[in-house]
Order: structure tokens, then sequence, then C-alpha cells
């Protein structure tokens, strides 16, 4: 029987919804954007072209927050493996999957101001790297467990306890460096332990850590399941963390949005869903799960992730014109432009992949939407923010909150 709640939770929804504004672009009638789809050749050319520079054997490896815990050409999350041979293969997948849910969390835009010196290399690190970097310190540090004698993990009394001073000091915040959202932040990783707490408490783990999540999976799927299956996982256990998520008779339904030019059915009516962290974090447990004995197939069932990124690269490549009252204000995640921009980003995404295919006669089995956007739009995005704008911000003004952008 069809639910509602349980589609709008799903990629099927976001990319069905997504292909409604898309549409409605096409012919022309979106009030906040235009669309010029004889651009997307000229986007492709720059995203391969860009995709060579890094990977030039096209050897590209999965979009997932692994990436970011390389710093030069050391791999820290190897490293540890490496330093610490008595961790067996079972316990490394738990940990890793402690350490990647907390990263992603805490992997939203940052602001102009926010950068992070890593004492290990003695450099000075920014935007997503930089993130990636600090939660992988106060990880191994303890600052996510509740067991002092246990600090490799993330457990449900550690997130909930977590005082704003630790996660600040983690961040290495001061009056010169602040980070854009990061209440939010801190309310998202409270938010993350209480749901560990409720779904996943039993007689004999009062105090569950997030790795049991993949026991759960294990147990259900046991050593494969789809990436629509991974998504609604994921979003089934944990959309109630998300603190400013969509919330409809009493159910979150997290990164939803709203757009006049939607109709739907019922309660799903204008409704736009994303799930973009969600996503994110679901693309960087693939490769932790295989690690751990489950493959994870049919990849491209989730979407590009609609984020500045790679929606800032087609505004910057002319594939999407905002209007002027657009790129005047400044703009929530929920405001209907946004929306707007989020939704056309998702479906171009899959246009410049088949385009991209095509030019070098690769199928979706062997280059995935996750390795195009790794190699990739989201690097291409950045790539051309930096040409065109110093320090490389988006090319529409965001009010970050921390928990989407």
């Amino acid at each position: 029987m069809y639910n509602p709640i349980d589609w709008l939770l799903s990629a099927e929804a976001v990319r069905s919804r997504c292909r409604e504004i898309y549409q409605l672009g096409l012919s022309n009638q979106l009030d906040h954007f235009s669309l010029h789809p004889e651009k997307l050749e000229q986007c492709a050319d720059f995203v391969l072209e860009t995709t060579c520079e890094n990977y030039p054997d096209l050897d590209i490896p999965f979009h997932s927050r692994w990436r970011h815990f390389v710093v030069g050409n050391e791999d820290r999350w190897q490293l540890f493996c490496e330093q610490h041979p008595e961790i067996d293969n079972n316990e490394q997948a738990r940990i890793g999957i402690d350490l990647v849910f907390v990263s992603v969390l805490l992997d939203a835009g940052v602001g102009e101001a926010w950068s992070y010196k890593d004492e290990k290399s003695g450099t000075t690190l920014s935007r997503s790297e930089g993130l990636a970097i600090a939660s992988l310190d106060m990880f191994l540090r303890g600052d996510f467990s509740s067991g002092p004698n246990k600090p490799w993990q993330a457990d449900a009394q550690g997130l909930m306890r977590l005082s704003r001073e630790t996660l600040a000091n983690g961040f290495q915040l001061s009056d010169a460096n602040s980070l854009s959202g990061f209440d939010n932040r801190l309310e998202l990783l409270h938010r993350l332990g209480q749901q560990l707490d409720r779904r996943f408490s039993r007689e004999n783990d009062s105090n569950p850590r997030v790795s049991a999540f993949l026991e759960a999976l294990k147990n259900k799927y046991s050593d494969s399941l789809s990436a629509g299956s991974l998504l609604h996982e994921t979003l089934h256990n944990f959309v109630d963390m998300w603190p400013h998520g969509k919330v409809i008779n009493n159910q979150c339904l997290g990164d939803v949005g709203v757009h006049s030019k939607i109709s739907g059915e019922g309660i799903t009516k204008n409704l736009v869903p994303f799930h973009k962290l969600s996503q994110w974090l679901s693309y960087s447990l693939v490769e932790l799960l295989e690690w751990a004995g489950i493959s994870v197939t049919d990849l491209d069932q989730m979407t590009g992730l609609p984020e500045y990124r790679n929606g800032g690269l087609l505004i910057d490549m002319g594939v999407l014109q905002a209007r002027e009252h657009v790129l005047q204000g400044m703009h929530a995640a929920t405001d209907e432009p946004i929306v707007e921009w989020r939704a056309l980003t998702v479906c171009l995404l899959d246009e410049l992949a088949a385009i991209i295919r095509k030019n070098i006669n690769r199928t979706a089995d062997e280059l995935p939407l996750v390795k195009i956007l790794q190699g990739g739009t989201w690097t291409a995005g950045r790539k051309i923010a930096k040409l065109l704008r110093s320090d490389g911000p988006p090319p529409i003004r965001l009010n970050n909150e921390g928990t989407v952008f």
C-alpha cells in the first residue's frame, strides 16, 4: 500500500519531484531561474577536463567523506589502521561507521572565516577538508565517546553529553575563527545521540554506538543491498535527528523543501525532498559496508548532491541563470529560489553524467554518478568559483544554518 511519508523518504521521490521542476524549467515556467540546456556540453567538457587533471587514468574513487581524510599524500584513516594492527576487521568497520557518521553530520558549509590548523602537517585547512580533519582529531581524542577507556567510538551517551566547549575547542573556535551554524551542528550531534538511544538501546546495550546501525544492516540484508535501500534505512533510522527538518503529522521528513509549482496529492502537495546530507552519508557508507562484507548495488538509484558546489557549477557555466532578485538577496535553504536551484541541480547532474559517459564511452556501471561527483562536478564547481570570485564563495548568497549547505 502506498504510504506518502515512506515515498518522500526515498531517492525515487527526490528524482521524481525534482524532475517536475526541471520540466517546468525546460518550458520557461519557473520564477527564479532560467534553464539553458545548450550549455550542457560545454559544462560537461569542463567537468571532464577537471576529472582528467585529477584522475588521468579515469580510475576515480567514490565521492565520499573518506576522500577528505587525506592530507597531502597521507591518508589519516589508513594511518590509524596501520598503527593499530590489534584492531580486527569487524571492530575496524565499527570504528569507521562511528567516525564517518559524526564527520558527515558536521560537514555543512563553514562560511568564509573558519579554518583549522592541522598540527601534524603544520598546514591550515578550510572548508570540507578542514572539517574532516577536525572531526577525525576529535574522534580519536574520544570527544564523542562516553567511555574514557574506549575513545574510538561515538555512542549515545557521549553524543548527548557533548558540551559546547568541547566542540568549540575541537573546531579551534575564537573571535577571529568563527564557524557558521555552530549551534545547529551541536544540536544535530545531540539529536543523533537521542536517536541512537531510542532506536538501538537494548537490555544488554543501554548505550549503543552508531555502529549498531551496521549490525542492523547485516542482520536485515546479510551481504548485499541496493543504494536505494541503504538510503531508505538511513532515513528511516535517523531522519528524526534533523533539527529543522520538515515535519508532517508529527513525522520528521528531514531535508524537504516547498515549491509552489509542485502539485502532488494530499500531504505531499508542494513538497520537494532532497535528503542531501543523508545521501552524502549513504555514499560515504558504501565503501565501509564493502569493507564489512556488504556489497552495495545500483549506485545510481541515489541522486547527485544538491549543494552549492554542484549547483554553483551550473550557474557559473551558464546552464542555469538566476533571475535578478535571486542574486540580490540572502537566502535560507528553505526559500523557494533555493529549493528551485537545488531541484534543477539534481536533474542537471543526471544530464551531465549521461553526456560525460557518452563522450568517453563508459556505461553507468563503469562510471556511476558517485564517481562523476568526485571527478568531477564538485571539484569543477570549486575550481570555477575560485576563478570567478575571490575565495570561491557560491554565486548565490546563502544563510548557512549548518545542517544543509
